[in-house]
């Protein structure tokens, strides 16, 4: 296997290690400080007192007044936003410069023909992981073409090996940061949860004051409630498509390898 596809593939997974690492720390800096001087920016309330209510119709003061657990959900919102940007834009370099379809369509061609090196420079032209993968395979290929003193289906494994261990450098570095959309996908509705406990303890806290229930309280209440609810459902739902979307491109990757693979495999069977 090449130095350079495994540099490249260390090279993207350190990437992503680094990228998760800060854009967590960032995404809570980022939230605390949109929801102190944004949303609690004094022009957003009557009299210029956050403490009091919000302009009609003013939706920056309205989200202010969700409470403590703002911040955090906006900030599991911003690192959603960019774990979809940089898994589109990985996956997108992945996929390469062409249709996948395509691409495997004509390798398969080339090697009926027994163009071997015109497949390689197919891949080289394609780029992206399904190319390196199939690159290696086919390099492979020319080498078990080449030696003498080993038996065909010793070659086949050979050729297989060398597939499958290039699969295991590409992928897990398609698949990174994923877990982050996974996880998110699931607390962001749990956190959510928990804001609308917190805003109904207060609600009711203020329906419970001695005499005359103090409105601005009941008011903060509910809004505590119902936005911690939104950010929550809306979080974790953009990270669920966001999931499933990035899941289904990968599966369409790995089954354009495992296809090109199974075909140099039986080419190499057939014609040695």
């Amino acid at each position: 296997m090449s130095n350079q596809n495994k540099n490249s593939a260390q090279g993207g997974s350190s990437f992503s290690s680094i990228f998760a690492s800060v854009i967590i720390f960032l995404a809570l800096i980022v939230g605390i400080l949109i929801f102190k001087f944004v949303l609690g920016n004094p022009a957003n309330f009557e009299g210029g007192d956050p403490t009091k209510h919000p302009h009609p119709g003013n939706y920056l003061g309205m989200m202010y007044k969700g409470g403590i657990l703002v911040p955090v959900l906006m900030a599991l919102m911003i690192i959603v936003i960019s774990v979809i940007i940089e898994r589109f834009i990985t996956i997108r370099v992945a996929s390469g410069k062409g249709s996948i379809p395509n691409f495997v369509r004509k390798v398969k061609n080339l090697l009926n023909e027994n163009r071997v090196d015109a497949a390689i420079a197919e891949c080289d032209s394609q780029k992206g992981s399904v190319a390196n993968v199939i690159r290696e395979g086919l390099h492979k290929y020319k080498a078990m073409s080449s030696m003498t003193g080993m038996e065909k289906d010793q070659k086949v494994l050979a050729i297989q090996k060398e597939i499958e261990e290039s699969t295991s450098l590409e992928l897990p570095m398609l698949e990174k940061n994923l877990v982050i959309l996974a996880t998110i996908s699931s607390v962001a509705t749990l956190m959510g949860l928990l804001g609308t406990v917190f805003g109904m303890i207060r609600a009711f806290s203020a329906i419970a004051t001695a005499g005359a229930p103090d409105a601005v309280a009941l008011s903060n209440g509910i809004s505590e409630a119902l936005i911690n609810t939104a950010l929550g459902i809306s979080t974790s739902a953009i990270a669920i498509i966001a999931y499933n979307y990035f899941t289904t491109k990968i599966d369409g990757l790995t089954y354009g390898i495992d296809e090109a693979g199974f075909s140099i495999a039986q080419n190499f069977a057939s014609k040695h």
